[in-house]
């Protein structure tokens, strides 16, 4: 029985990482009033970065669409999932229309294609989890 509960212990310690394992936690808090809104390479649109880099990997961000933003369709390399935090964003998905306010959340993974626009006066604001680096692949551009 000793032996098994010391192939448990030596299991875990190969799983869980070093940190929790010291007890060493990590915060992150990033108030509003100290976010950084970098202009995207498409005009309308703009990011800041929380945690991670986008470019790089993982990351965690805010994505802001102007008011009246139409996006074309495309898709991302990188699975993400998102929750809508302010504007009035309509997801276009296999042709289908889907109004997401405020505090809905939404998934793409394996690349699946869509396009987005922000509806009215206001601008649209997403927090994403990006599970890799941040691309967007124009659905054109995408095809042989």
């Amino acid at each position: 029985m000793n032996r098994r509960i010391l192939v448990c212990v030596a299991a875990i310690a190969l799983v869980v990482p070093g940190q929790v394992l010291a007890g060493k936690g990590a915060a992150v808090v990033k108030p509003r009033a100290e976010l950084t809104w970098t202009p995207g390479k498409i005009p309308g649109v703009s990011s800041a970065t929380v945690d991670g880099d986008m470019a790089k990997g993982p990351s965690h961000f805010f994505l802001k669409y102007a008011a009246g933003l139409v996006t074309p369709l495309h898709h991302h390399s990188a699975d993400h999932y998102v929750t809508t935090v302010s504007g009035n964003l309509v997801l276009v998905v296999d042709g289908k229309e889907t109004r997401v306010p405020p505090g809905s959340f939404f998934s793409f993974t394996g690349g699946a294609p869509h396009a987005a626009r922000c509806e009215g006066s206001e601008d649209c604001v997403m927090f994403l989890d990006a599970r890799g680096a941040w691309d967007v692949v124009p659905e054109a551009a995408a095809k042989p």
